[in-house]
């Protein structure tokens, strides 16, 4: 499974790889939503960002950092779980894949995702959603994501994602300036994409409130209800569809005979 690690050491805030995303994806540049600067937020045309950070170091000093932010590919993703129509789907190369021929925008991938990653195209008449799917055609060629191919200072690495892991470890442990945390080990039950850092991830912005397990270890057992439960929904409804269909009937006819005599 591929992965990539992220160094934000590293980052220098030049936006190369957001420019690659939106080349690469095809995708329109929207004011309302920078893609770079402190405003820099996800949107559905705005699939990777580099957010400005003004932040404190370990010595307490003031200091800029640049953030990578893009969906981070769960290993065992949220947004595959609670879609009804098998429009997200995890795929072997470790990209979590969106088909929005399966859509029904429902929206459940919004409300499950514990990183806010999905993204709904508001001002769209056949509205759908949109995110990050790590350049899943070049990822099936061995080729790294867009992004990564760009970055002037190596800031993020592709390679697979057990060995980048080993990696990162190695990397904050014989060098004492990064936080003794890898972002993306265990939030959420692991990520594909994983993070180092020598300011605390909260400090940046990162959601790290999310549980250790993946979302769906918490409702898997309850899912394969889901069925069920849907089918008994259905003969209700079918019932009081007949009910219904019943009563209107008889004061039908009650009113023609009223009609007749």
């Amino acid at each position: 499974m591929n992965g990539v690690l992220v160094d934000l050491t590293k980052c220098i805030g030049c936006g190369s790889c957001t420019v690659a995303c939106k080349m690469y994806n095809n995708n329109r540049w929207v004011d309302r939503s920078p893609t770079d600067g402190e405003g820099a937020v996800l949107a559905d045309e705005n699939w990777t960002v580099v957010r400005t950070c003004n932040v404190n170091d370990a010595d307490g000093k003031e200091v800029v950092r640049f953030v990578k932010q893009q969906c981070l590919h769960c290993k065992d993703p949220a947004c595959v779980s609670a879609c009804p129509s098998r429009a997200f789907q995890k795929s072997e190369s470790g990209a979590v894949l969106y088909f929005p021929q399966n859509c029904i925008g429902c929206r459940y991938c919004m409300i499950g995702c514990p990183f806010n990653i999905p993204k709904f195209e508001w001002d769209q008449t056949f509205a759908k959603m949109t995110k990050c799917m790590m350049c899943s055609g070049r990822v099936a060629t061995g080729e790294a994501p867009a992004c990564v191919t760009v970055c002037p200072t190596n800031v993020m690495k592709f390679g697979d994602s057990d060995k980048l892991l080993e990696e990162a470890k190695e990397i904050i442990a014989n060098n004492p300036k990064y936080v003794q945390h890898i972002f993306g080990e265990k939030e959420a039950g692991g990520t594909n994409w994983i993070y180092i850092s020598d300011v605390p991830f909260k400090e940046l912005g990162f959601r790290t409130h999310v549980p250790k397990q993946s979302v769906p270890h918490y409702t898997e057992k309850f899912m394969h209800l889901s069925p069920i439960l849907g089918g008994i929904w259905g003969l209700i409804l079918a019932g009081l569809y007949f009910i219904t269909r019943r009563n209107d009937v008889k004061a039908a006819e009650k009113k023609e005979k009223k009609t007749e005599s």
